[in-house]
């Protein structure tokens, strides 16, 4: 089979930073290519360069056994490599015509006017060309994360785009979207494109793909086809040892309830009820996990509890205390933790370096604070331990937030909310965008909260993550807590129906709240 791309050698320096080190990577035409690696391995960086967004300090770039050289992305798009990045590139207002043909738009009256009939007719064209179900008419701002992701992909086909680059491509998506995704990659290889998967999700590397490199601190340490490795294989080759897989809870005994929200009903930004009448409970030594497709109340019910959105009715009572009306800094200064769901709007001033985003939160704290002055040297110590504790790259505490991987945002952000020493943790999707090495260091650390007695409630969309660490499992749909469930009892199909909306007509009611100073058990590994 010829070969599609071939980076020769790439070697990336940066100023203190090797990001590439002489690495070969060889994709065949019309197949689908993994790489794979923790976060700060060199992925996006050695894939900036195939898109032209960075020049090689050393190597080559041949495609289709051509040698080029991109200077920009433009000279890459004609040389029929496009990327979709993990953070999409669409304009909200515009609809999904208007974001495919964007800057390409066919023209007419001897180029005076956009012809948006044609620009029409081509996407719809394009859409049924390769089976994708888009609403060429539809405002972006109005369709699902998964939709605009294939308009993403439709935009770098109507460019001429033979080869794909896709960042991180499941990181948003619900589990129902990654099928889908699966199907439309199969779609494009069956019709000649080659397609280049960035990631650090195991499965979904061996679901995908053909063949899979790893790399590991900027350097390729192997090519395996995906039907001939094992994930403890893929595991052991991204982060240089053996890694944990599977969760393994210790059983721990909980308390009084450190959270209870009763009656709570909350609109969403436009003022239609996004959370209808949700009660539960969070007892000390206990994880609390929330699952449900993204989009069923679960970030509006979040922002309540932790005081970024009022509740139109009910109560939310904080460790012993109502805290219904306090504000966001009186929650986090009472012991409430928060790791919220878009870490770049809500958890990082992008622009701040990792001293200034260490003290978000805590810039009152006499720890950092006296005399109406932030206490630098205190506040640098602290980020500079976050750093070191969480392995955050580069270990710079004066690197800027928009410098660093997703992955890494994450792992900052994670360690500055743990440290704060909570009574309450509240994680929306924790490890989304994490790699395997350092999902397994974010789940032992939250068991580890749980055993010294600190509340957890979990939301994620991963339903093996949020079974495995989950002592009580609720599933939200439509704004409503449907049901309450052991997660050692119950299948993911279970779950998966109870996504879905269908409601048990009657359920064993034992799962429903744990006795005060019982025991919350472990289980078996998920």
């Amino acid at each position: 089979m010829a070969t599609a791309v071939h980076l020769d050698g790439i070697t990336k320096r940066f100023p203190g930073v090797i990001a590439n080190d002489d690495v070969d990577l060889a994709v065949e035409r019309g197949t689908v290519h993994a790489l794979l690696g923790e976060n700060g391995a060199g992925k996006t960086t050695l894939m900036n360069v195939l898109y032209g967004l960075y020049e090689p300090t050393e190597g080559r770039v041949l495609i289709n056994d051509e040698e080029r050289t991109f200077e920009s992305p433009r000279d890459a798009i004609d040389a029929g490599v496009g990327m979709i990045h993990q953070h999409f590139m669409l304009v909200d207002p515009m609809t999904v015509t208007e974001n495919i043909t964007l800057g390409s738009e066919p023209t007419k009256w001897g180029n005076l006017a956009i012809d948006r009939g044609a620009a029409r007719e081509a996407v719809v064209e394009l859409s049924n060309r390769y089976g994708f179900d888009v609403d060429p008419d539809a405002r972006v701002e109005d369709i699902s994360v998964g939709e605009q992701q294939r308009v993403e992909i439709l935009k770098a086909l109507y460019r001429g785009a033979e080869i794909l680059i896709l960042d991180e491509p499941t990181a948003v998506l619900t589990p129902q979207e990654v099928e889908e995704l699966f199907d439309v990659l199969e779609e494009l290889t069956e019709q000649g494109k080659t397609i280049i998967f960035i990631s650090h999700k195991l499965g979904e590397a061996m679901r995908a793909a053909d063949e899979i490199t790893v790399l590991r601190d900027g350097r390729n340490v192997g090519t395996v086809a995906a039907d001939e490795t094992t994930r403890e294989d893929l595991a052991n080759l991204m982060v240089g040892r053996e890694v944990l897989l599977d969760i393994e809870k210790p059983p721990t005994e909980t308390g009084d309830a450190v959270l209870s929200v009763s009656s709570l009903s909350v609109d969403d930004d436009r003022g239609v009820l996004a959370v209808n009448d949700v009660s539960l409970d969070v007892c000390a030594g206990e994880v609390f996990g929330i699952a449900g497709v993204d989009g069923n109340g679960q970030s509006e019910l979040i922002d309540t509890i932790t005081g970024l959105r009022h509740p139109e009715n009910g109560d939310i009572e904080f460790d012993g205390e109502d805290v219904t009306k306090r504000s966001r800094r009186e929650r986090i200064d009472s012991g409430m933790a928060y790791i919220p769901e878009d870490r770049q709007e809500r958890g990082l001033v992008m622009d701040f370096d990792l001293v200034e985003n260490a003290l978000l939160g805590s810039q009152h704290n006499p720890a950092f604070e006296s005399g109406g002055r932030i206490r630098w040297e205190a506040t640098r110590k602290h980020a500079s331990d976050i750093i070191e504790k969480y392995d955050v790259r580069p270990p710079n505490p004066e690197a800027t937030s928009e410098s660093l991987s997703g992955g890494n945002q994450q792992k900052f952000i994670v360690g500055r909310e743990f440290e704060r020493d909570p009574k309450l943790v509240v994680a929306a999707h924790p490890t989304r965008g994490v790699d395997v090495g350092s999902i397994e260091f974010i789940h032992e650390q939250l068991l580890e909260l749980r055993s010294r007695g600190v509340a957890v409630l979990l939301i994620s969309s991963k339903l093996d993550e949020v079974q495995g660490l989950s002592d009580r499992l609720g599933v939200m749909y439509e704004g409503e807590l449907i049901d309450v469930v052991d997660p050692t009892d119950t299948t993911e199909e279970e779950l998966g129906l109870l996504m879905a909306g269908e409601r048990p007509e009657a359920r064993d009611t034992d799962a429903a709240a744990p006795d005060v100073d019982g025991v919350a058990t472990g289980g078996e590994s998920q």
